[in-house]
């Protein structure tokens, strides 16, 4: 990917915090590369070169600058942005797909071979698959390292190492110095519990919306599997090893996060996860910068600046979730999917001892029991059974990485799914930041109230997912009052 020498710079010089995580500062004098907006002097221009990635600086030799951590960074929004391969991979790969699979299970998934995909990434963004795993790995095991206060070997594997001499060798070509000295330097209070506990802090780009996001999250939590009492959001996840139970505060800067997991090694799923649920990896200067453009929507904009596009957890949850909504009040839905919940969601316990007993019920259990406790019109009962199957039998498989246009072609193809539905998994499934949500209700009662005509959206490429956000929370906010 081609970076503009002179905005690189000049973002550098400014220390512009909005450009971390969308490029690096590679430092050949002192070998070290750095976040835009690194307290330290500026290099000279004759001295850096701009790398897209982390993975990119560390292939070519550099270490991570302990003092702004590169690797704690964001994640760049232009994954969210595109839908071409290099952004799709990294989906999967900060999901731990290469941990799990291997380059050749990642390339399968993206439907291209191991040559053509490490072809691809190395041309696009200056690493193969093996070396962004590799910074992935980094990135979780320094925030292990700092955050909490397991032991070294527990850290190596739950970061994704093969060994614990592997995990060593990284961490010391990577941060210049060995695991204990990076605990040692660290400053932050330890936050590991007895219990196995994980507390750590997600980043993300200013503004943000909180009161939207904290509406979105209680207005669609569902008893046994989620609950949000006095600002925390707390919920069970499904992951590759095991389950979760996550807990999210967000704070000024940072989501505090909490996380109680049955395996060590879905510590980076689970993060990846959340960022994806919360949108963290939005870039709000952009999109906010873009609707103010439009005068009707400008006022708005002004009072919900940073305004976030929820994603999701698990795609298969989200789909039948979506299904059981359709054309009822989020209260409705919220009873009758509490109800299967109950009935038919898998018992865990909840380690600090709250209220989440349930896992979402699984896809196969669905569609074996489903009749048993959905309740409706017939019709839509049975569409809901048969896409649960749809699931369970491979027939259509839902995943961050697949490509807009071909899921909902999928989606459409499956009895009882309409265009609506289609578009909001779309939307919150892949992250797309440009779906206008233009035939659902609430938002059309939004875009009325603001005398805004949705039959022009192209004025508002690519962000029109956000359109739909603000519509939907114009409309909400005047129910209220």
């Amino acid at each position: 990917m081609e970076l503009d020498f002179e905005r690189c710079y000049r973002a550098v010089s400014a220390r512009d915090t909005r450009f971390d995580g969308q490029f690096f500062t590679a430092v050949r004098t002192t070998g070290i590369y750095c976040r835009p907006s690194c307290p330290a002097t500026t290099p000279k221009a004759k001295n850096v070169t701009f790398v897209p990635t982390a993975a990119a600086a560390q292939q070519e030799g550099y270490r991570a600058c302990r003092r702004c951590q590169p690797d704690a960074t964001p994640g760049s929004p232009r994954w969210n942005i595109n839908s071409d391969l290099t952004s799709r991979a990294m989906r999967l790969i900060s999901d731990g797909a290469v941990e799990r699979g291997g380059v050749d299970s990642l390339a399968d998934t993206l439907g291209y071979s191991t040559r053509q995909l490490t072809r691809v990434l190395t041309s696009e963004i200056g690493a193969g698959p093996l070396a962004l795993a590799r910074a992935h790995r980094a990135h979780t095991a320094r925030t292990l390292i700092q955050t909490t206060d397991m032991p070294m070997s527990d850290i190596a594997f739950a970061s994704g190492f093969a060994s614990v001499r592997q995990f060593n060798d990284t961490v010391r070509e990577v941060f210049a110095v060995n695991p204990t000295t990076l605990r040692e330097e660290a400053t932050r209070k330890k936050t590991m519990s007895s219990n196995g506990t994980v507390v750590v802090r997600l980043p993300y780009r200013q503004p943000i919306d909180k009161q939207w996001l904290n509406w979105f999250l209680q207005g669609h939590a569902v008893p046994g599997i989620e609950s949000f009492i006095d600002g925390t959001y707390r919920r069970s996840l499904r992951l590759p090893h095991g389950h979760a139970v996550v807990g999210l505060r967000i704070e000024d800067g940072y989501v505090e996060t909490t996380l109680s997991l049955k395996d060590m090694r879905d510590l980076a799923p689970a993060v990846a996860r959340i960022r994806h649920l919360l949108d963290l990896d939005a870039d709000p200067d952009a999109v906010d910068t873009a609707l103010s453009e439009d005068p009707a929507l400008a006022p708005n904009v002004a009072l919900h600046r940073g305004i976030r596009a929820p994603g999701n957890v698990d795609g298969e949850e989200l789909l039948l979730r979506t299904m059981i909504g359709q054309q009822i009040s989020l209260r409705a839905a919220a009873t009758h999917t509490t109800r299967l919940v109950e009935t038919l969601g898998t018992p865990i316990e909840d380690p600090l001892g709250g209220d989440i007993t349930r896992l979402f019920p699984e896809s196969s259990v669905i569609a074996e029991r489903g009749h048993e406790v959905l309740a409706g019109p017939v019709a839509r009962v049975n569409s809901i059974i048969g896409v649960a199957d749809a699931l369970a039998s491979g027939k259509i498989v839902l995943h961050t990485a697949r490509p807009a246009d071909e899921l909902e072609r999928d989606l459409l193809a499956l009895k009882g799914i309409g265009p609506w539905t289609a578009r909001y998994v779309v939307m919150r499934m892949l992250a797309d930041p440009d779906v206008l949500l233009d035939t659902d209700l609430v938002v059309r009662q939004g875009a009325e109230a603001l005398d805004i005509s949705l039959t022009d959206s192209h004025r508002w490429a690519p962000w029109r997912s956000y359109v739909s956000m603000h519509l939907w929370n114009v409309a909400l906010e005047r129910r209220r009052s």
